[in-house]
């Protein structure tokens, strides 16, 4: 299962028009690669199903916060939907401006507030009385009015994996849509609030519509009945969450989508903010890795790859699918046997894929995980004192290198040993 942007071109995977070999060579290897091309086709997707509504797209960094991605997206239009300062300041430095920023996340900082009003972004999603409160209080100092939503939790089950469902009432995320109105009530009443929309998300990787229109049509309510408490809602937030193909799923169409979005919420008058990130950059970014060994052990063979949990945790994580490649493309007629794919961190859990059916792989050889463009690079750590892989990004025939990978010297320049231990 190949994509338009990652294909055989004799006898070679290539990203659009550039050899993987040959950034392996150039980069070594593991490394993520992106495709510009998709990330600008999946965008435009998007926008092209919602053309024509008073929709805002606001890319969710946490996905992918490259800012090579960032900037791809920014010129396109989009939008930037964060969960911390450094987030927002990764999608002012790519060119999203701030007008086209919405601050989500549960755990929001007296500092980050400040930094996130004082920077004029367009909405804080708010998330907790407590939050609200301290969001006052901050505001206030500032002489600012913090335009704001309330994130409900519409106690839907999203039908995802338990790690990434954020909607029902055990979640963390969110106040229970039955105490709503209250919130609100007591957020008009508070100086520097100004409640101006309703913000939902129910979680990630959702592959059915019933999750989302259960939820939206639970919001649809809670904003009539906020109107008739004399509340001026003008913009919903309807979040992300929707899937991707990483193996055999069946996902909704943007259109579908679009049109279930239209029919629940179009009689609202409403500004509808949604904020994708799997959807735009999940398939645009493959991982790229070497195979160290084959080792043969009593009960089934292992292919060890240099690749690991730290570069790409969702195997680990979510026991995430991920389509394995050859990057040499594997005679049709070729027997294929069941193997593990591992890689070399000192974990059981450092596993991609178990009794995996693949064509025969050998040291050295190539292989890539396609749709590692979410939560890949930007979830990778240096556990095992792992230097993190580099980012390249493709265009056509040109691509660049957007995230180098550091020494092991500079991780350790990071670190000071105490002067009474050098004694």
């Amino acid at each position: 299962m190949t994509s338009p942007y990652f294909t055989y071109q004799d006898g070679v995977l290539h990203a659009e028009g550039v050899a993987l070999p040959d950034l392996a060579a150039t980069v070594g290897t593991p490394f993520y690669c992106y495709s510009t091309a998709a990330l600008e086709a999946n965008y435009r997707a998007f926008a092209d199903a919602f053309e024509g509504s008073d929709t805002g797209i606001c890319y969710a960094l946490k996905a992918n916060s490259n800012l090579a991605v960032i900037r791809t997206l920014a010129k396109l239009g989009a939008g930037a939907d964060v969960v911390s300062e450094g987030e927002m300041r990764r999608a002012l430095a790519g060119g999203i401006p701030a007008d086209r920023i919405v601050f989500s996340g549960v755990g929001k900082t007296r500092e980050e507030m400040r930094s996130a009003l004082e920077s004029g972004i367009f909405q804080l999603n708010v998330e907790s009385i407590p939050e609200l409160e301290a969001l006052s209080q901050v505001a206030s100092s500032l002489d600012r009015t913090a335009a704001i939503a309330i994130r409900v939790n519409p106690d839907v089950d999203a039908k995802t994996h338990a790690k990434i469902a954020t909607g029902k009432k055990e979640n963390k995320f969110g106040i229970d849509i039955d105490h709503a109105r209250q919130t609100y009530a007591r957020a008009a009443a508070l100086p520097g609030i100004k409640p101006v929309a309703v913000a939902v998300h129910i979680g990630s990787q959702l592959t059915s519509l019933e999750p989302f229109r259960a939820a939206f049509e639970r919001v649809v309510e809670l904003v009539h009945a906020l109107r008739e408490d004399g509340h001026d809602i003008q913009r919903l937030d309807l979040g992300g969450g929707l899937g991707i193909l990483y193996r055999d799923e069946d996902v909704p169409s943007l259109d579908a989508y679009a049109g279930m979005v239209r029919s629940i919420t179009g009689n609202l008058g409403c500004h509808v903010t949604l904020e994708p990130g799997r959807a735009l950059v999940g398939n645009a970014g493959i991982l790229v890795s070497k195979v160290i060994y084959r080792k043969t052990g009593v009960h089934r063979e292992f292919l060890i790859v240099d690749a690991a949990m730290n570069d790409l945790i969702r195997p680990s994580l979510y026991d995430a699918w991920h389509t394995i490649l050859p990057v040499a493309e594997e005679d049709q007629d070729a027997p294929r046997t069941r193997i593990d794919v591992v890689g070399p961190v000192c974990e059981s859990g450092d596993t991609f894929a178990v009794q995996r059916v693949l064509p025969h792989l050998d040291q050295d050889d190539l292989v890539a995980f396609l749709s590692a463009g979410a939560y890949g690079a930007v979830m990778s750590s240096t556990y095992n004192t792992r230097p993190l892989v580099p980012e390249v990004l493709v265009s056509g025939s040109d691509h660049a290198v957007v995230r180098r990978r550091p020494t092991v010297e500079e991780m350790l320049a990071a670190e000071q040993v105490p002067a009474w231990l050098e004694k």
